[in-house]
C-alpha cells in the first residue's frame, strides 16, 4: 500500500472513531444529566454535543482535503483542514459561554444533584473512552501530521480534564459539597474557551503559510548539501497544508555541468529530503554556482 493511501485510511479512521465517542458520551451525558441536574454534567453534555458537530465537519473536511489537485487547486485541498478547525475552535468557544452561564445561574440559585452514582459512572465511561481515542489520534498526527486532526485531539484532550473535573466534582457533590459542582462547571469553562483560542492560533499559522519549524528547515538544507555534486543550497522556502508540506529551493551546482547531470543531482536532493520527510513535496531549482551572489 502506498504511503499516501496509509495516509488517507488512518485520516479517515480518526474522524469517524471522534464523531463515534462523541455521539456514544451525547447519549450517555444526556441521561445522566437528565437524571442529575448537575451543573458540571451539563458542561459535559453541551461539550459533547459541540464535539459531535465539530467532529462530524471535521469527516467532511478531512474528506474534502484529501481530494487530489485538479486544475482549479494545483496546491491540494489540505487547507480545507484548517478552516475545520477554525469552526472547532468557534464550536468550543460557545459551549465554554453557555457552561459558564449555566454555572453563574447555579452560583445563584443552587440546587441539590440526584443520582450522583450515575453520573459518576457514566464519567468513567467517558474517561475510557476518551484516552483510547487520544492514543489513536497521537498515532495519526505522528504519522500524517493532519491540522484537522490535531485540532480534533486538542479538544479531547481539553475534554479529558474537563471528565476528570466533572468526577470530581460529582464525587464532592455526594459527599454534600453541592455548590463546587458549579464552580468546577466554571473554571471548565474558562479552560475551554482558552483551548479554542489555541487551536484559531495553529490553524491562522497554516492558512497564512508559516513555514515549517527552524530545525526542520536547517536539517532539510543539510540533506540537500550532503548530496554529493551539489555546492551549496539557499532560499528554501516551506508552508503546510493539511497533511502535506510544500518545500522549495535552490541548488547551487558548478556551471559546467550538463543538464542532464544537473537534473540527477536535483532529484537526489528531492529525494533525500522525502526519505526523511515522507510528507514533503520538494520543488528543486538548479542555480549555476558562477550567478549565486554571496550571502552576507
Amino acid at each position: 500500500m502506498k504511503l499516501s493511501q496509509a495516509h488517507e485510511r488512518l485520516l479517515r479512521q480518526a474522524t469517524l472513531a471522534s464523531l463515534s465517542v462523541a455521539i456514544i458520551l451525547i447519549v450517555a451525558k444526556g441521561v445522566a444529566w437528565w437524571l442529575s441536574g448537575s451543573v458540571s454534567l451539563l458542561a459535559g453534555l453541551t461539550d459533547s454535543l459541540l464535539d459531535g458537530a465539530a467532529s462530524l465537519l471535521n469527516l467532511l473536511a478531512v474528506h474534502y482535503s484529501l481530494r487530489p489537485a485538479d486544475d482549479d487547486h494545483r496546491y491540494g485541498h489540505g487547507k480545507a483542514e484548517a478552516l475545520s478547525a477554525i469552526a472547532q475552535a468557534l464550536f468550543i468557544a460557545v459551549s465554554a459561554v453557555l457552561v459558564a452561564i449555566q454555572a453563574v445561574e447555579h452560583l445563584r440559585h443552587p440546587e441539590p444533584l440526584g443520582s450522583p452514582e450515575l453520573g459518576i459512572a457514566v464519567m468513567l465511561l467517558s474517561l475510557a473512552l476518551t484516552v483510547a481515542l487520544l492514543a489513536f489520534q497521537y498515532r495519526v498526527i505522528r504519522i500524517t501530521g493532519s491540522t484537522a486532526i490535531r485540532a480534533d485531539s486538542l479538544h479531547y484532550r481539553s475534554d479529558l480534564l474537563l471528565n476528570g473535573s466533572i468526577l470530581a466534582a460529582l464525587v464532592l457533590a455526594w459527599f454534600g459539597w453541592q455548590q463546587l459542582d458549579a464552580l468546577f462547571g466554571l473554571a471548565i469553562s474558562v479552560y475551554i474557551l482558552w483551548s479554542a483560542v489555541q487551536i484559531v492560533r495553529e490553524a491562522i499559522a497554516v492558512l497564512m503559510d508559516q513555514e515549517l519549524p527552524p530545525d526542520v528547515s536547517a536539517q532539510m538544507l543539510e540533506l540537500a548539501c550532503a548530496v554529493p555534486g551539489v555546492l551549496g543550497a539557499h532560499d528554501l522556502r516551506t508552508r503546510i497544508s493539511g497533511s502535506h508540506w510544500f518545500v522549495q529551493l535552490h541548488l547551487e551546482l558548478p556551471g559546467d555541468l550538463s543538464l542532464t547531470v544537473a537534473h540527477d543531482l536535483c532529484e537526489q536532493v528531492e529525494r533525500a529530503i522525502i526519505a526523511a520527510y515522507p510528507r514533503a513535496e520538494v520543488l528543486v531549482h538548479a542555480d549555476p554556482q558562477e550567478v549565486v551572489k554571496p550571502r552576507p
